[in-house]
């Protein structure tokens, strides 16, 4: 067994307060193997005081350190822990697949080694960054004046991170964070500790980022999580998750009037326009619904397709899931592991009960297959317009909606009939056509024919109750920066 993993199942995962790892005040909590239902270890359990003195020691290491000011500092250290994760890449990998449940084959992807290379995408990005603009001279109210616009860091970041993507979305915040000059508190899931455990012992032991810099609280009550949010200590608030948690982050962090980036749910949709290769398109939807049992916000859940082939893309669709099985994440082959948890295993089945009620039908899947662990069998829903429960709200689970759409127009309506607005994707045989419908649908990203948006320098957020703000790329680095103009006598 790899040193990191042995090390946390020997001894409780700590926290990272001011450079130093140690237990919690409020004892521990366990860490459960998702797909075995056996409980891997514990974390330590951070009471409001940890939590109070991880703010304390990040206020400090930024307002009475050079931290902030010292690009070159900066992106070293950075370099220094993506070298470290490296270094680990093998027992993070196994840590991930047996607490996150997250199939190994997507740790070699966006669940771990490329988010370990976007941190140096985000050094190199600092390095290079425009931190002072000239904006050249003028004569406002008559007074000849230089003016020069500087970019700072925001200050102290609370950072708070779902477990269906751990590493991906924790680097996706530390990484521009740092880089800008933060200072920066992680607040992860209770339900993967021991992920940002992990990389809090590696900041502490591997590299020279300097104490109260980073900050790793592990805690099973959501209350501290709002302690975060509402110390006056903290200038932003990075969050990660449902639209209803991100609706009470909003609200808590207006008490201090502090700065709020929250990326959010999705229910993205799929437009398949009449002259695309419905067979493949919609195999190729059914699949991806299954990636990661569906745990994941960008992923497109409701399949638009031309009313006239109807049927025959749900047929195409069923014999596409059908041939997915649900497996063990440690097998290179799963595509499609268990849920977080028993909740959320109870979550997608109560979403599956509405099914018949609405006058739908589950044309495959959804049941348990006879294996422990907490899975749900993909599956595909017809029958039902957009108006439907399972059409509307966000399952996070393997399950996709076939919707009918009446041409391009209607397909688009239909695209941005929902609440969401985070990602989607367009299929057509006339790449103009489909360029053009995409354009009209509002979702942050889009991929057109396959094509992929993901990657460190574009940014990632939704329209309307998808979140408000960036993440990653530039625009995703500018959210932990504050702007000053400086004018002098010219």
């Amino acid at each position: 067994m790899s040193s990191l993993v042995a090390r946390l199942r020997n001894e409780p995962a700590e926290l990272l307060i001011d450079g130093v790892l140690r237990p919690g005040r409020g004892g521990e909590f366990a860490t459960v193997n998702p797909a075995t239902e056996e409980v891997l270890g514990s974390a330590a359990n951070a009471t409001g005081t940890d939590l109070a003195e991880a703010v304390g020691a990040a206020r400090r290491a930024f307002d009475e350190t050079g931290w902030s000011r010292d690009t070159a500092r900066r992106t070293r250290c950075l370099r220094q822990l993506a070298d470290a994760l490296r270094a680990h890449g093998d027992e993070l990998r196994e840590l991930t697949v047996a607490e996150a449940g997250v199939p190994v084959a997507l740790t070699y992807g966006p669940q771990l080694d490329v988010p370990i290379e976007h941190l140096t995408w985000f050094a190199d990005l600092a390095d290079g960054y425009a931190w002072r603009r000239d904006l050249g001279v003028a004569a406002p109210m008559g007074v000849r004046s230089r003016r020069t616009l500087f970019a700072e860091p925001a200050g102290v970041v609370g950072a708070i991170t779902p477990w269906n993507f751990p590493h991906q979305i924790t680097f996706a915040k530390l990484g521009p964070a740092l880089a800008a000059g933060n200072t920066v508190v992680l607040k992860p899931a209770p339900e993967t500790p021991w992920c940002a455990a992990a990389v809090g012992a590696l900041v502490a032991e591997e590299t020279d980022i300097p104490p109260g810099v980073v900050n790793v609280v592990t805690s099973a009550d959501h209350g501290v999580g709002r302690l975060l949010v509402e110390d006056a200590r903290v200038d932003l608030v990075s969050f990660t998750g449902s639209t209803a948690t991100g609706r009470s982050v909003m609200a808590a962090a207006a008490g201090t009037l502090k700065r709020v980036f929250l990326e959010l749910g999705g229910k993205s949709a799929c437009v398949v326009l009449d002259d695309a290769d419905l067979a493949a398109t919609c195999a190729m939807a059914a699949f991806m619904v299954c990636t990661h049992a569906g745990q994941g916000c960008a992923l497109t859940t409701r399949l638009l397709v031309p009313r006239a082939r109807y049927d025959e893309a749900v047929a195409a669709a069923a014999a596409a899931m059908g041939r997915i099985r649900c497996g063990d994440p440690a097998d290179r082959r799963t595509i499609c592991g268990p849920l977080i948890s028993a909740r959320q295993r109870d979550r997608v089945e109560n979403h599956l009960a509405t099914v018949a009620d609405e006058g739908g039908k589950i044309v495959c899947g959804g049941g348990r297959p006879r294996r422990k662990g907490f899975y749900v069998e993909p599956a595909l829903v017809a029958g039902l317009t957009n108006d439907a429960r399972v059409a509307r709200e966000e399952i996070f689970g393997p399950v996709l909606v076939v919707l009918a759409h009446d041409g391009d127009d209607d397909a688009v309506r239909i695209a941005n009939d929902s609440p969401y607005g985070l990602s989607g994707a367009v299929y057509g045989g006339a790449p103009d056509r489909a360029r053009a419908v995409a354009a009209r649908i509002r979702t942050g990203t889009l991929s057109v024919n396959g094509a992929v948006w993901y990657a460190a320098d574009v940014p990632f957020g939704g329209y309307k109750q998808s979140g408000t703000g960036r993440e990653m790329g530039v625009a995703g680095f500018e959210e932990y920066l504050e702007t000053k103009v400086v004018a002098e006598p010219a």
